[in-house]
């Protein structure tokens, strides 16, 4: 795996996760009083746009590598996911959740970097 590919696999996955927490933040709006309609279009729109940005890469990365090297990599996808929460969600992780970040992250370093 070239440090590009490498690259564009990461920037994929940054993608999905950005796109997830664009669509919570644009949720949690729906409900609040006064409507802000501005913050709903941002977020559900911000999330699409992020999640179609994925799509593509994951296509085009799909295009080029094995499956079997490229599907791991779908497990940084919730460990990111735990950190965007924290800092940009505000949400609280406990240490079973930090303990499976540290596996989800183990095992996808040992899956990319297994092959030469």
């Amino acid at each position: 795996m070239t440090l590009l590919t490498l690259g564009l696999v990461l920037v994929s996955q940054v993608a999905a996760v950005a796109g997830q927490v664009l669509l919570k933040h644009g949720m949690n709006a729906v409900g609040q009083k006064p409507r802000q309609t501005g913050r709903i279009l941002r977020g559900l729109g911000g999330g699409i746009a992020m999640l179609t940005v994925w799509f593509l890469l994951w296509m085009g990365l799909l295009q080029k590598m094995d499956l079997s090297l490229l599907f791991p990599f779908q497990g940084v996808s919730p460990a990111l996911l735990v950190l965007a929460a924290v800092f940009f969600l505000k949400e609280r992780a406990d240490w079973r959740t930090w303990t499976g970040f540290g596996l989800i992250t183990a095992g996808t370093v040992l899956v990319a970097f297994s092959r030469n």
